[in-house]
């Protein structure tokens, strides 16, 4: 009877000890979502440190009320504890220089890519891809290194590991020759310098900016911010609009009644000054001159040399300043005409 009846206090106390800690979890969850982006981070902080603890002493708590002997189990752990610490001292401390040593070159060699692409330049879209790929590769296969040598450190035989690496190796090529086509195909992308990270590209039929280049995938971001994720073994063919200056078209129309001389005089005297204010321009504006007879207008062209993918914007800046020329100079852009003729009755 008395051992039932421990039993049930027991059973009691531990499920009050989790319906507290749950009912605590849910008003946490309840509040951190009330203040949504408002929370302070400071309390954030605070309010998963005292969960962590929370749990901990819940846990301990439980094992106490069911007769957990804490005495016994830290005495014997920390004397199995100390003694493993006594006698595997010398490799600890060994790897623990092997890891902040590699750790430091990593990070020697981050702040030096780094610093070499901060340098402004023709080539630094170059540089910035170069960068991705020569730090990814560094930092895969220096902790490859570090693992071996902390494995030897401890007495394991790398050897064995290493040749099952490359017989291992061997079975997944034999598989998995998307993927090595895939990373070929990679490694000619960035080395002959098809595109780098910022250019707009167009891959098959979806146009939009590198955000990323891996030896296995590319990933374009178009202007609706889609992402598109492309393995490298499958881009054949690749536009690339930023290797080159773009152009910026606009073409109008004007009505056969206006003086076209005039028109094209005032276009090639005004123009001109919007270099001032549109940076993407490299040259100033070329009036073409008339480009069509259309049925109701006179159709000029103009363009406009730009900085690449910059032509978009351009364009609809030139066009406005062009509309707001001719209505100043009361130089009409025709509405469509069409002449009916009426036939006669007999």
């Amino acid at each position: 009877m008395t051992l039932f009846v421990s039993n049930t206090t027991n059973i009691i106390v531990t499920a009050s000890i989790v319906i507290v800690i749950l009912a605590y979890l849910l008003l946490q969850r309840k509040y951190i979502k009330k203040k949504g982006d408002d929370i302070n981070k400071l309390v954030l902080g605070l309010l998963y440190f005292f969960d962590f603890v929370l749990l901990v002493g819940g846990i301990l708590l439980g094992l106490l009320v069911w007769g957990f002997d804490y005495n016994t189990f830290l005495d014997g752990f920390w004397g199995d504890f100390s003694a493993f610490i006594l006698e595997q001292i010398g490799d600890i401390i060994l790897s623990v220089i092997i890891v902040l040593v590699i750790s430091f070159i990593l990070k020697v060699i981050k702040i030096i890519l780094k610093k070499s692409v901060a340098k402004e330049g023709p080539n630094k879209k170059r540089r910035v891809t170069m960068l991705k790929v020569t730090n990814s590769l560094i930092n895969y296969t220096l902790k490859i290194i570090m693992i071996l040598v902390i494995l030897s450190v401890w007495g394991v035989d790398v050897l064995p590991a290493l040749a099952g690496l490359g017989i291992l190796g061997l079975v997944v090529g034999l598989g998995a020759q998307n993927l090595i086509k895939d990373l070929i195909a990679g490694f000619f992308i960035i080395f002959e310098h098809h595109f780098d990270v910022g250019d707009v590209v167009e891959i098959n039929g979806f146009k939009g900016r590198v955000i990323d280049i891996g030896l296995k995938t590319t990933r374009v971001q178009n202007w609706k911010n889609d992402i598109k994720i492309f393995s490298n073994g499958n881009i054949t063919e690749s536009i690339n609009y930023s290797l080159a200056d773009s152009f910026a078209v606009i073409e109008f129309g004007i009505s056969y009644g206006s003086d076209i001389q005039r028109t094209l005089d005032l276009l090639e005297q005004e123009l001109p000054k919007h270099m001032d204010k549109l940076p993407d321009l490299i040259e100033i504006p070329k009036v073409l001159g008339v480009t069509d007879l259309a049925s109701s207008s006179v159709n000029i062209r103009v363009i406009a040399k730009t900085n690449p993918e910059a032509q978009y914007g351009v364009e609809r800046k030139l066009r406005q300043a062009i509309k707001e020329l001719l209505d100043e100079n009361g130089i009409e852009i025709p509405f469509p005409q069409v002449v009916v003729h009426e036939a006669k009755k007999n």
